[in-house]
């Protein structure tokens, strides 16, 4: 797998754990430890596309 497809998917990885969050927020029932755990991944997500893109 190329560098390139390889930022491709996590990108794609961000945006869909990006939309879950968003809808866990409106969600009455979410906790906020899984919505925490969602928002860590996100971050590790896209730290890793940075440093794939230096």
């Amino acid at each position: 797998m190329s560098v390139d497809a390889h930022i491709e998917m996590l990108r794609e990885k961000h945006d869909k754990v990006s939309r879950a969050v968003e809808q866990a927020q409106r969600a009455p029932g979410s906790s906020d430890f899984e919505i925490a755990e969602m928002k860590r991944e996100k971050l590790r997500l896209k730290e890793e596309i940075t440093r794939l893109n230096a």
